[in-house]
C-alpha cells in the first residue's frame, strides 16, 4: 500500500494508497473535527485548496450527531460530501484533553461529555466500532496520551496499557471489518507510539507495535508540553525504529517549521488544528513569516496576504479588505483566512514533495525553515 519512490536523507517521498484514493506523501491532513474545517470551509473548498485527506474525531462524531446517525447516512464520505481520504482520530487524545473530566481503567475511559456532562464510556473495542460506524479510510487505534513530562513509572504504566489496547483494537477492526454491512470493508488501523520524553520507552514501544505489521504507525504524545528541540529529539531517535515500508504520522504537529523540521527526520503524515484556529484570528501564513492582519499597518494596504501566494483569496482580496471583514466580525474574513492558510500548508506539502523528487531537499530546508517561522 505504501510505496517510496525518492529520499534525500531521512526525508522520503512516497504514495499510499487506499480505497478512496492515493495519497501523496509528505502529506498535511486537514482538520475537520466534527465532519467541517472551522471557518465555513465545504468539500469543495477543499479540494481547491490542494487538500488530500481530511481528518474527523471519533468523540466529537460520536456525541454529536452520533457515529449511528452517520452510518445510517452512508458513512462520513457520503455524509460531508468527501470522496477522497478519511482519516479519524480515535478519541484518546480525549484523555488527555479532558483529563478533568474522565477516569481511566484498563477497560477504558469514562468521560463527562463537554456538551452536557452526561458519562460516557470508551474503550478500544467502542472506539473501533464507532470509526467502522463512521467508515473512515484510515482508524486510529485508542491510546492513552498523557503530559510529556509525566514521571518514568506513570509513562511506562500509560505505554503497556496503550499497547494493551492496541491489540484489543486490533482485533475488534478485524472484526468488524468481515462484517457484510460494514460501512467499509477496507478500513485500515494505525497504531499510535508513545512514551513521553524517555528514548529507550518510546523505542521499546515502537519496536513492539511494529511486530503488529499494521498498515501505518504514528508517533503520538508529542505537542503536548515539551519543547521543539525535545520534540526533534524524539522523532531523532524513535523513527529509525519505525517500520521503513509503513507511513509515520506525527500527530497534532504543527507549526510549518515544525514540518519542514520533521519531514527531515522521516515523518510521512501531519495534521494540526494551527492553521485554521490562527486564520480565525487573523494570523496568517506568508513565505516569509506569519502576519498579523489584525494589526492596524495592515488597514490601507492594498496587497494580497502574501504576493507570492496563487490561492485563490490572494488573487481576489486585500489585506485592507480581509482585516476589515475580522473587525467588523464578519464570517467571510474566517472563511477567506482559513482557506489562505490551509492552501498555504498544502502547497507547503506540494513544494516538499517537489524538493525531494527533485534531490533538493535539503536546500528547501535551509532556505525555508527559519523564514517560516518569523512573526513579521
Amino acid at each position: 500500500m505504501f510505496k517510496i519512490h525518492a529520499t534525500e536523507n531521512k526525508a522520503r517521498l512516497g504514495t499510499f494508497s487506499t480505497v478512496h484514493g492515493d495519497i501523496q506523501t509528505p502529506v498535511f491532513m486537514n482538520v475537520a473535527t466534527a465532519a467541517a474545517i472551522k471557518g465555513a470551509l465545504a468539500a469543495d473548498d477543499l479540494k481547491n485548496v490542494g487538500c488530500q485527506v481530511a481528518l474527523s474525531n471519533t468523540y466529537h462524531l460520536h456525541l454529536r450527531p452520533g457515529d449511528e446517525v452517520v452510518r445510517t447516512m452512508g458513512g462520513l464520505h457520503k455524509f460531508m460530501n468527501w470522496d477522497r481520504p478519511i482519516l479519524t482520530d480515535s478519541g484518546g487524545f480525549q484523555v488527555f484533553s479532558l483529563a478533568s473530566m474522565n477516569q481511566v481503567k484498563e477497560e477504558g475511559v469514562t468521560f463527562a461529555s463537554h456538551i452536557d456532562g452526561r458519562r460516557i464510556f470508551m474503550g478500544p473495542e467502542e472506539s473501533m466500532t464507532i470509526q467502522s460506524n463512521l467508515g473512515s479510510t484510515i482508524a486510529m487505534a485508542f491510546d492513552e496520551c498523557i503530559h510529556a513530562k509525566k514521571d518514568r513509572k506513570t509513562v511506562t504504566e500509560s505505554v503497556e496499557r496503550t499497547y494493551r489496547w492496541l491489540e484489543r483494537c486490533k482485533v475488534k477492526m478485524d472484526e468488524l471489518n468481515r462484517k457484510k454491512d460494514a460501512v467499509n470493508p477496507n478500513q485500515l488501523l494505525f497504531g499510535i507510539n508513545q512514551g513521553g520524553i524517555f528514548d529507550d520507552i518510546r523505542i521499546e514501544h515502537m519496536k513492539q507495535i511494529a511486530k503488529l505489521d499494521l498498515p501505518g504507525y504514528a508517533i503520538g504524545g508529542l505537542a503536548v508540553g515539551e519543547t521543539h528541540e525535545e520534540m526533534y529529539h524524539v522523532l531523532d531517535v524513535v523513527v529509525p525504529h519505525a517500520p521503513e515500508n509503513k507511513p509515520r504520522y506525527l500527530m497534532g504537529v504543527g507549526t510549518p517549521a515544525n514540518i519542514i523540521e520533521a519531514v527531515a527526520r522521516g515523518v510521512d503524515f501531519f495534521d494540526c488544528v494551527l492553521p485554521a484556529r490562527n486564520a480565525r484570528h487573523g494570523h496568517l501564513c506568508t513565505k516569509n513569516g506569519v502576519i498579523n492582519i489584525n494589526n492596524k499597518k495592515y488597514e490601507t494596504d492594498p496587497l494580497p496576504i502574501d504576493p507570492e501566494c496563487s490561492c485563490p483569496v490572494c488573487q481576489n482580496y486585500s489585506r485592507a479588505y480581509i482585516r476589515h471583514l475580522l473587525k467588523a466580525g464578519e464570517m467571510l474574513g474566517m472563511r477567506l483566512g482559513v482557506m489562505h492558510n490551509l492552501y498555504f500548508y498544502n502547497n507547503l506539502m506540494q513544494e516538499i514533495r517537489d524538493a525531494i523528487a527533485d534531490g533538493r531537499f535539503e536546500a528547501y530546508r535551509a532556505e525555508n525553515a527559519e523564514r517560516v517561522a518569523r512573526r513579521i
